[in-house]
């Protein structure tokens, strides 16, 4: 299984990619409570809340969500979820979450840790992994398809913006038996 990978992003800054552990719930909050209000609109808890995050850290269940931090240093500045289900007709699937801190966008972060996540994904035998993205977020979804995802669908008006004005939301797919080699993970430690 996933431990400690040190990984580097485009402009040649080392970052470290590891399993959140319930010692990172301070960490984690104070990197939520960074983020713009406009970031966290997408994300499905109230992050800002000190008492969301403290549930997190102290219900930690690899088996339900497998929760990945990006460190610079000390700092958390990225977060990406694996979520799975045991049970029914989706359990060969995965849905991702990722967040990056704006002062990472463009650097590759959201790709490398997208790629952990599909690795991680192969390992635990899933089938498919599932995003969901705002369509004018041009950067996700360009990340998205670094990793192999491919786009599947366009839900018109799905969701509110911080306007609440309707925005399309579109769902991208990475099918991971034809995207994953393992060749590729052994070479690329």
């Amino acid at each position: 299984m996933f431990g400690s990978k040190e990984g580097k992003l485009k402009d040649g800054s080392k970052v470290i990619i590891r399993p959140m552990v319930r010692t990172d719930e301070e960490a984690l909050f104070r990197f939520f409570q960074s983020l713009p209000d406009e970031l966290v609109l997408f994300i499905r808890h109230n992050v800002k809340n000190r008492d969301v995050i403290r549930e997190w850290a102290e219900k930690l269940n690899y088996d339900r969500v497998l929760p990945l931090i990006a460190l610079a240093g000390e700092e958390i500045i990225g977060d990406a979820t694996l979520h799975r289900v045991a049970h029914g007709w989706k359990r060969h699937i995965g849905r991702v979450r990722v967040v990056i801190s704006p002062q990472y966008h463009r650097f590759g972060l959201a790709t490398l840790m997208l790629n952990e996540l599909v690795t991680l994904g192969h390992e635990l035998g899933l089938e498919k992994l599932w995003a969901e993205i705002p369509l004018d977020s041009v950067g996700a979804i360009r990340a998205c398809r670094n990793a192999g995802f491919a786009s599947k669908a366009v839900i018109e008006g799905m969701v509110k913006n911080a306007r609440g004005e309707n925005q399309d939301v579109l769902i991208m797919v990475c099918d991971i038996p034809t995207f994953f080699d393992r060749r590729w993970a052994e070479q690329n430690p």
